[in-house]
C-alpha cells in the first residue's frame, strides 16, 4: 500500500511539473505575428512595426557609440551582450521561454509588449479577444495604460534618454485594427 501511494504521489507530482512547464508561454517572434498581421484588415500593422525604431532597437546596441554609452555605465559587455541594455532594446526572458523563432536581433517585437505569444498566436484564439486575452495576450483597455508600459524603458533610467512626448510618439507607432 506504501508503494502505491509512494508511485501515485512521484506520478502526481511529475504530471503537475510537466503541465506547469507546458502552462507557461514562449516567446515566438515576430515572424509568427507578421503572417496575420500584414492585412489591411488587420491595419498593416507589420508594416508600421517594421517601419519603426522599435524594429531597429537591437540594431542601434551594435554600435560604438551604444558600446562607449556602455562602457561609460560601467558595463562589463558591449552593449549587444549587456542585460542592462536589452532589457529595452528587444524581447528578454528566460531562455526557456525563448522559441526558437525568436530573433533577438528583431528589437522590440509585438510581445515586448503584448506578452508571449505561443498560446494566443493561433487565429482561433485571436478572433475572440476574451480568449487571447485569457492565453496571455496583454491589451491596453487605453491609452493611459499604454503610456504606463511605454515609460517601462522610455524614462531617466536611459543614459540617452530624452524627454519622452508620449502623443507624439504613439502617434508614431500606433497600430489599431480597422474597424469594420
Amino acid at each position: 500500500m506504501k508503494n502505491l501511494i509512494l508511485m501515485f504521489l512521484l506520478i502526481t507530482f511529475c504530471m503537475l511539473f510537466i503541465t506547469s512547464g507546458l502552462a507557461q508561454n514562449k516567446y515566438v517572434g515576430v515572424k509568427q505575428c507578421s503572417m496575420c498581421h500584414k492585412s489591411d484588415k488587420q491595419g498593416k500593422q507589420f508594416d508600421i512595426w517594421q517601419k519603426s525604431k522599435h524594429a531597429e532597437a537591437y540594431k542601434v546596441l551594435a554600435s560604438d557609440k551604444a558600446n562607449e554609452i556602455a562602457k561609460k555605465q560601467g558595463l562589463k559587455k558591449p552593449a549587444a551582450e549587456s542585460p542592462e541594455c536589452l532589457e529595452c532594446h528587444t524581447v528578454t526572458a528566460d531562455a526557456k521561454l525563448l522559441d526558437k523563432g525568436l530573433d533577438v536581433k528583431d528589437g522590440v517585437q509585438c510581445e515586448s509588449c503584448h506578452g508571449a505569444g505561443s498560446a494566443y498566436k493561433t487565429m482561433a484564439v485571436m478572433k475572440d479577444q476574451a480568449k487571447a486575452i485569457a492565453a496571455g495576450l496583454t491589451s491596453f483597455k487605453d491609452e493611459k495604460e499604454i503610456e504606463a508600459k511605454c515609460v517601462t524603458c522610455h524614462n531617466k533610467k536611459s543614459p540617452t534618454f530624452k524627454e519622452f512626448k508620449f502623443p507624439d510618439m504613439w502617434a508614431k507607432i500606433k497600430h489599431p485594427i480597422p474597424k469594420s
